[in-house]
């Protein structure tokens, strides 16, 4: 019998760092995940170097950094690099790999090194073909009718799920995960993905997640001082700001509330994956980490959504469990080193006793030498926005126009003032400016005169109208004709 450890790794969708019980949020409740914290260790500094999904997720699968995998902006149709993924190498030393939700990868169907996928996409009919989750609603006689709710997949209005809870796609991804961790072959450890979608809207949970948070109350996002005029945000933060339109109070708070619902059911039925492993014996001996693509602003700043480097956006949670009794990663540990998700897949590979390729970019959590900085971009030409972090400074920068942020973290931890035009902090937003030019690559390079940045011109912001409501889906029975190429599609939106 092969003894080595079996390794559950677990993403969500949407999800900021601070969104748990554990990290001090005084509404979410996330019982599960906080005990994970306390069974192992969890790092408060850990970012999401493309904070959107098809870019992150290429990350998370191939340990490389954006730069390496080719995608900074959300490229559709772009297939997966000529590298060994987290799934090749577990299953070539041995391991039976499965993965139950969201890949996001291209062709769809690719499995990228798993034994098996089953999907649930968010509705999007890539070749006219349906993923697993949509068969299965069919099969319980509800086929097409996911979207049934009218809300939007990028959007924040909400409303309680319409169909009976357990067709919801949380409680199918964690059964379905259920079902392939009792249908392993006894002789061989296994890697499980278990790849939830939300809370990425649509915001519709349960009706009794609905309900937990009916009365909570919420406060108004935060807003910095920087960003109190529309007029004087970047270029970029124009466009973001302009997209979304929950805006009232009532609306906000109801968003929240969604969110908390959304969390808290996927907290829950993580409790159906771990109390499997533990009937089947097997949870002893299983790593475990829980994470996220990226997180959403939810209304901070006046934002919403991803694609943006401060803390809501691109600060992610990260739990690691190890095996029962392990010295390494340690119980109830907090750990401030700055990570990112091309570090898992090394992580992961290293605690189950296997090399990391030496393509990997990454490099271990726990064992690995501390960086310091982390490099992350986003999008290009006038939309593009970079970050450096140093552990407690953090630099962002909008090309178009020209515009650098400095926060400090330690003082400033929601990001409410942009130090970068206080002298006191001279040397330390050159230093950062410094870090960030020696990362520039490609056509980034275009934003350099003499070494030093220039950035681009600022183009006129001209209100967009939203006519497709953000990407709202429709009737999905018959299935829905496949998307038109991505090149028809801005890079600020997603299917």
């Amino acid at each position: 019998m092969d003894n080595r450890p079996h390794v559950l790794l677990i993403t969500t969708d949407h999800w900021s760092a601070g969104m748990l019980g554990c990290a001090g949020h005084p509404a979410v409740q996330t019982p599960t995940l906080d005990q994970m914290a306390r069974s192992g260790r969890r790092f408060t500094n850990a970012y999401s170097e493309c904070p959107v999904c098809i870019p992150a997720r290429r990350t998370l699968m191939t340990g490389l950094a954006p730069r390496s995998h080719g995608d900074r902006t959300f490229q559709v149709e772009l297939t997966m690099p000529s590298v060994p993924t987290l799934a090749d190498v577990f299953r070539e030393n041995g391991y039976q790999a499965y993965a139950v939700g969201k890949t996001h990868v291209f062709p769809p169907r690719d499995r990228i090194g798993f034994d098996d996928v089953l999907l649930a996409e968010e509705g999007r009919p890539y070749g006219g073909r349906l993923d697993d989750y949509e068969i299965f609603l069919g099969e319980q006689g509800f086929a097409g009718r996911q979207f049934d709710h009218g809300m939007s997949n990028n959007e924040y209005h909400s409303r309680p799920w319409h169909l009976p809870e357990d067709c919801h796609v949380t409680n199918w991804t964690a059964r379905e995960m259920c079902r392939m961790i009792r249908r392993r072959d006894p002789t061989r450890p296994g890697f499980w993905y278990l790849a939830f979608t939300h809370p990425h809207p649509p915001l519709a949970p349960p009706q009794v997640y609905w309900n937990m948070y009916r009365d909570t109350p919420v406060p108004r996002p935060a807003c910095g001082t920087w960003a109190a005029a529309t007029a004087a945000i970047p270029y970029r933060l124009k466009i973001v700001r302009g997209q979304w339109h929950c805006q009232s109070e009532i609306e906000i708070a109801t968003a929240y509330r969604a969110f908390y619902a959304l969390m808290t059911h996927i907290d829950h039925q993580i409790r159906r994956v771990i109390g499997t492993l533990r009937e089947e014996g097997l949870l002893e001996n299983t790593i475990i980490c829980f994470t996220s693509d990226h997180g959403d602003m939810l209304g901070q700043h006046g934002l919403w959504a991803k694609r943006l480097y401060y803390e809501n956006s691109a600060n992610v949670p990260m739990l690691l469990v190890g095996t029962a009794g392990n010295q390494t990663v340690g119980q109830g540990v907090v750990d401030d080193r700055l990570v990112g998700w091309q570090d898992i897949m090394p992580t992961l590979l290293e605690l189950a006793g296997l090399p990391a390729p030496q393509t990997v970019d990454g490099r271990n959590m726990v064992t690995g030498n501390q960086r310091s900085h982390l490099y992350g971009e986003c999008n290009e030409g006038d939309t593009a926005t970079r970050m450096i972090h140093c552990g407690r400074y953090k630099l962002i920068y909008y090309p178009a126009g020209n515009h650098r942020q400095l926060f400090d973290l330690q003082e400033d931890p929601q990001e409410l003032v942009n130090l970068a035009d206080d002298d006191r902090h001279s040397d330390t937003l050159e230093e950062l400016t410094g870090l960030l030019v020696s990362e520039l690559y490609g056509d980034d390079l275009n934003w350099l005169s003499d070494g030093r940045l220039q950035g681009l011109p600022e183009p006129t912001y001209i209100p967009a109208d939203n006519r497709g409501l953000l990407l709202q889906r429709g009737v999905h029975w018959p299935p829905p004709p496949p998307p038109p190429l991505s090149t028809d599609h801005p890079p600020s939106r997603s299917f």
